[in-house]
């Protein structure tokens, strides 16, 4: 049963300047495109003009569409759709405003697969299924203006859907969850979320499989994010930022094959064989790899535990402040973000300070020092010097045999 905080809104928008999805093909230049996220499933309650027995689950979602230069500011809205799940014709749009918009493939991209089995799960800007009024209200309210392209008439252009659009907006979103989903991260990983601090510091695309809800692993998604954070100017220009793609279905399988780093969720069991999309494959608790030279990240060593074991103390401390004193400044939150991101400083700091050395070594005494096991992270330092363009020499050797 999902708990009662992960009802949460996963995104909202901050405040920022607007930014620039991709360029359709046949796009003229000078157009830009934008648009609000959200989403949201409702209760298995009919419809209006459908039997009790024929309907599923509704989910609603506020997608990006194209839009002329200057056209739209950023709390704007192109287009507002409500999509259900039929068992004779499977997901299919039953409302939308503007009633002209061309939403060919929404249908797909927009509910994850099994979720008309599921009672809820997010809930936003939904009323009794079949009635919409509140949700026309919102676009009445917010919406845009879409210029009708060349050769179209009075038809509205097609929307372009996500999660290639989140390329481009994701850094200017800002990410809400419920109170404590940190917590259920490290409770549920335990001393693995060491291991997907590594691959998420390698920016490797990792792909978590979940039956649905998708909601609490949608927080997984942001948790897994927030490991890799480092605020060491000058680092992290030559790697792939590592994009929070949140659900992703079959539908999204052609956006994938061009990325190169991502953290996302599905419900798509098929996913698992489809080995050339993701790096790092998540299901249920398992981490696995199928590359061969990642391997070895996936041991737990002792160094990994050490951390576990300072993060595990960190947090019982501030619980206890919570609790006894009544502080709720910093929050858990803080502590976990606080955590990696000096982790990660720390880690680079070093590596940058030898690279400027005269004879740029880097040793088992340095390792150590980073708070990595000088045996057991041997392959993973080498991967980061690769990753991320470091000219250092590391000198750590395997551990002779008997």
């Amino acid at each position: 049963m999902v708990e009662r905080g992960d009802a949460a809104p996963l995104l909202r928008w901050a405040e920022g300047p607007a930014v620039s999805p991709p360029l359709a093909p046949d796009q003229q230049a000078g157009v830009r495109g934008w648009g609000g996220g959200g989403g949201g499933r409702a209760a298995t309650e009919p419809p209006r003009r459908r039997e009790p027995e024929e309907l599923g689950a509704s989910q609603v979602l506020l997608e990006p569409g194209r839009l002329e230069l200057g056209d739209v500011e950023e709390d704007q809205v192109v287009a507002v759709f409500v999509v259900t799940f039929d068992p004779r014709s499977g997901n299919m749009v039953e409302w939308c405003l503007p009633q002209d918009i061309d939403l060919e493939g929404v249908e797909f991209k927009s509910m994850a697969s099994g979720s008309h089995k599921i009672q809820s799960d997010f809930i936003h800007q939904l009323e009794t299924p079949g009635h919409y009024s509140r949700l026309a209200a919102f676009y009445e309210d917010k919406k845009g203006v879409l210029r009708a392209s060349p050769g179209r008439g009075g038809s509205l252009p097609p929307v372009y859907w996500l999660p290639s659009i989140h390329r481009y907006m994701y850094p200017e979103m800002k990410i809400t969850h419920p109170a404590g989903c940190m917590s259920q991260f490290i409770k549920f990983f335990g001393e693995q979320i060491l291991i997907l601090w590594k691959f998420a510091l390698l920016r490797k695309r990792i792909l978590i499989f979940s039956p649905p809800p998708v909601g609490v692993v949608c927080y997984r998604v942001y948790c897994c994010c927030c490991l890799a954070n480092v605020s060491l100017p000058g680092i992290g220009g030559t790697v792939p930022e590592s994009k929070p793609f949140f659900y992703v279905n079959v539908a999204d399988i052609e956006s994938l094959e061009v990325e190169v780093s991502y953290v996302a969720c599905t419900t798509e069991k098929i996913f698992e064989e489809k080995r050339e999309l993701y790096d790092v494959y998540v299901d249920n608790q398992n981490v696995k790899t199928h590359h061969e030279h990642l391997q070895p990240l996936l041991k737990v060593n002792s160094a990994d535990r050490e951390k576990y074991r300072r993060l595990s103390e960190q947090r019982q401390m501030l619980l206890y402040s919570q609790e006894v004193e009544g502080d709720y400044n910093p929050c858990e939150e803080d502590l976990f973000v606080l955590f990696f991101l000096e982790q990660n400083n720390r880690i680079f700091q070093t590596l940058l300070e030898v690279s400027a050395s005269q004879d740029k070594t880097l040793t088992a005494e340095h390792a150590r020092g980073m708070g990595l096991d000088p045996q057991g992270d041997r392959s993973f330092l080498m991967d980061l010097l690769e990753a991320y363009g470091i000219d250092v020499m590391l000198v750590i050797d395997n551990p002779c045999c008997p």
